[in-house]
Order: C-alpha cells, then structure tokens, then sequence
C-alpha cells in the first residue's frame, strides 16, 4: 500500500450567506488514526466531504501526498484512495449486497460483469465479520432484507472494496453492537498497522481514547486545537467542542412517587422477538431500558406505537390500548421518535415547517390555517433551539442534532402524555445531547411519562429513574436504586444476574 499524507489548510466553505466552514484545518498521515470532533453543525461533515470530493471548497488548500490538488468528485477521491463510510447510509434497498458492495467497479469478464467472482469477494469481505451477523447476510441478500447493524457492516465493506489508502469512518459504530465495535477496532489496528491513514468520527469519548492517536477539534466552522490522545483527556476535548457545561453533570432524579398514577401498563407482550415482556411506567417518570443493541428494545416501543403486531396486553391509564395502528397510539397521548431519524423520522426533500408540523396537520382545519400552523412551527423551533437558515429550508440542510431536535420537536406540538424515545441521542454531539437531557427533564418535571432506549450506557445511569434491562426479548433485570450501577447493567446486558 502506497503511504498516504494529507493536509487541508484554511478551507472555507460557505451554502448561500451560510458558513458551513471558515478555518478548517486537518492533518491525515499513514498508519495513524485522527479523530475528527466537534458539536454537529461545527463543520466536521463538510471537512470530510471536502477530502472526499463530495464537496468544493470556497477557499483554502488541500495537500496530498504534497502536491495540491482539488478534489472534483467522489471518484476521483477514490482513484487517489480515499473512500468513506457515513453516518447516512448509501445502500440501495432493492439491491443485493454484493451489488451494493460492488456497484460501479463490478470485477468483468469478456466486458461482462463475473458475477461469481463478485459473490467470491463479497464472502471474502463478510469474513472480515465472521459469527457477528445472521446467516441470512450472504452475497445474495437484498438490502432491504438486513438489520440495521448489518446494513452498517455492508456500508464499511463496500467503502473498502476500494482499497483505499485513506478511510474516513463517520459514525461508522452508532448502529453496532459492542462484539461488532470491538471487531471493528481490531480490523482498524490491523490496517493502522499496514500503513492506511483512518480520520475517525464519533461523538462516543470511549471509542476515541480506544482508537485515535491524535483529535482534531472543530468549533463553528473552525479547527479549534489538535491533541495527541495519550497528552489529553475527555474533558479537555470536550470543553474545546462546546462553550458551557457537559452532558451529564446533573444527578439522576429521584424515584417517582407510587401515588403517581400509572400511565402506561403491559402484561405479558410478545412479538416475533419479544417473550411475555411486562412493566408499569407512572406520569413524571424516565424509565430506561438497557441491554445490548436488538434485545428486541426497539420491537417494545413499535409494538406500544402500534407499528408493528403484538400479543399481550397494553393499557394506557388503565384502559385497554393494544393499538392497530400509529394513527390509533397518536390519539391516545402517544408519540413515538423512532432510531432512524433519515428514514423513518423525517421527510428529507420537505421544509423544517413541513417536518414539524407532520403529525399535527389535521388540526389546522381544511383549507389549512397557515398563518397558525407557522406560528406554532416557529415556536417549537424557537423552543427546541433549532439551528436553522429559515422555516422553508429543507430538512435534510440540517446538522444531525438539529435534525434530531425536529424529530423530537414535531411530536411535542401534540403534547404527548406518553414518549417513547429509540436511542435519540444516536450520532448528536453533546451539546444537542445536553440540550436534550434538559428538555426531558422539563418534560418528566410536566407529568409526561417516558420509556427510553438507550445504546449509551452513561446515559441510562445518568437519567434514569429505573432501568428494565432486556436480553434476549427478555427483561433479564430491572435495576434502580444502589443496585443501578454499570457493573449490573453490563452483566444483565450480557445475560449475568446482578
């Protein structure tokens, strides 16, 4: 592998009277791994499409191999080596996966593309993975077909069918579990080690003291100090990302009260992944639930939600509420913000406005009642410190937090009685998260009674009232009190009792 050096200098880059960058600088060498960090909005997602030729900067230079060049496209980035995995997935659903993998440098024969030999790499590729997915990931597998975790390793995989000399990873962990994190890092060694360059983004601190040598620090729009990692600490990388305090400097609130009355109660619920789950969650309380990632947390929120079907019994203030559909849970008091914010919390090609308000159309009468319908949707973008160039920018020109913040803002326009919140704070940097603990703290301080899933295990142990801990479809403990410590959330996650 031919050794690689990358320096980008002073780019700017600006959207309209948006500056998206205005002093990013950034240092990439071979056989190191640069974390790249910063609040969402701060510039690290340009800085990266810029190597990748997604992007042209307005100004600056970029260096490489110490020759300046300009990176026009996305293949050219590639004929240099450089490749890049995203936060946002590029997969096409109705594809297989070696078509994913492949599509646009198939291997040919006689000008045709060698479908068997393509089948052949692909397997080789999955081996990388080997025991960490279902045997129903194969070559052959469409897309569409695959869990989240799985579509992630195929998006790693086909970023490296490049073999590329530099690898960008942004996010590339967030829908991992950690057997997966943990291969992951040790294929990163191994590649560190054959000389590949790797920028890292993660907004998990762990993960950064476990993989980087060096951490590249952006604040709006500017590189704001590079840190050798064996030099620094988490809390001097934070306090260079954000101006305020940090996420979870607050103590977990207290137990609520059992003359709350109970909001929610299941007895006994199933689906294809869940067996006979059962809990009571009372207004005014933040109950977490932990465990490794597809324990079946999501598929306990979809079956509440009335998004996907359940057996068992569901009661919302004590009255029967086994919903048929989400249409039916919305009525009820019941909202729902879901993991995957790119498709299933939000319509890309519409307005913020649009996005806001999506749930909440029919009570602005027909013809709609714009002028009320816009007030309200500026008031919750106003609450919810959106970030934001105007109403009618689309929702996808949005950093990942503050798209994040319109998944969760459009749902508080209803004033929901119960939230069920899937992983919400995946991929947002921590100054939305902090953001956001303060507005669930209001929330839950208001009477709303929450159920929370959370891959962060800090945060469960931060927040939480109680934590229901599932494994296997199974609540394998229910932790509060002296007992909610992350020695016990660990063994429950991993199947030992506390």
């Amino acid at each position: 592998m031919k050794r690689i050096e990358l320096i980008i200098e002073h780019a700017v880059k600006t959207y309209g009277g948006v500056r998206a960058l205005t002093d990013g600088n950034l240092s990439v060498r071979a056989g190191e791994v640069t974390a790249l960090l910063g609040a969402n909005g701060s510039g690290k997602s340009t800085l990266s499409k810029i190597i990748t030729g997604l992007v042209t900067p307005n100004g600056g230079t970029l260096t490489l191999d110490g020759q300046q060049v300009i990176m026009r496209s996305p293949s050219e980035a590639r004929r240099q080596g450089i490749s890049a995995v995203y936060q946002e997935l590029s997969l096409i659903p109705d594809l297989t996966v070696a078509e994913n993998i492949w599509l646009g440098h198939e291997p040919l024969r006689a000008g045709f593309v060698n479908r068997g030999e393509m089948r052949r790499k692909t397997q080789a590729l999955l081996d990388l993975f080997a025991g960490l997915y279902q045997p129903n990931l194969t070559p052959d597998a469409l897309i569409s077909t695959l869990t989240p975790d799985e579509r992630q390793i195929v998006e790693i995989l086909k970023a490296l069918s490049f073999q590329p000399r530099l690898l960008i990873l942004d996010e590339a962990t967030a829908s991992l579990d950690s057997q997966q994190v943990n291969r992951l890092f040790e294929l990163v060694a191994r590649w560190k080690a054959d000389g590949m360059a790797i920028v890292f983004v993660s907004h998990r601190m762990e993960e950064i003291f476990r993989i980087a040598d060096r951490a590249s620090v952006l604040r709006n729009g500017r590189t704001v100090g590079e840190r050798r990692i064996a030099e620094t600490t988490g809390r001097e990388l934070v306090s260079l990302m954000i101006e305020g305090a940090t996420a979870l400097d607050r103590d977990r609130a207290a137990l609520v009260s059992p003359d709350q009355p109970v909001r929610l109660q299941v007895e006994a619920l199933s689906t294809s992944v869940l067996h006979g789950i059962s809990l009571e969650l009372r207004d005014g309380e933040l109950l977490g639930l932990g465990g490794l990632q597809g324990q079946g947390q999501a598929d306990l929120l979809m079956a509440i939600f009335g998004a996907i079907r359940s057996t068992g019994q569901i009661l919302i203030s004590g009255e029967s509420a086994h919903f048929r559909h989400p249409n039916d849970a919305m009525k009820r008091g019941v909202a729902l913000v879901p993991g995957d914010r790119g498709t299933e919390g939000l319509l890309l090609i519409r307005s913020i406005a649009e996005n806001l308000l999506l749930p909440s159309w029919s009570e602005y009468g027909t013809p709609v009642r714009v002028a009320r319908s816009r007030a309200d949707g500026a008031r919750i973008a106003e609450e919810m410190r959106i970030v934001m160039a105007s109403l009618d920018a689309p929702v996808s020109s949005l950093s990942g937090g503050n798209a994040q913040k319109v998944v969760i803002g459009k749902w508080l326009l209803r004033s929901p009685k119960l939230l069920l919140l899937n992983d919400p704070t995946k991929g947002i940097d921590v100054g939305a998260k902090a953001e956001f603990y303060v507005l669930l703290d209001q929330l839950r301080q208001a009477g709303t009674a929450i159920l929370f899933y959370s891959s962060d295990d800090d945060e469960l142990l931060g927040l939480c009232n109680r934590v229901l801990v599932l494994h296997d479809g199974r609540i394998a403990s229910a932790l509060s009190g002296e007992q909610l410590t992350r020695e016990n959330l660990v063994g429950a996650s991993m199947g030992a009792a506390h």
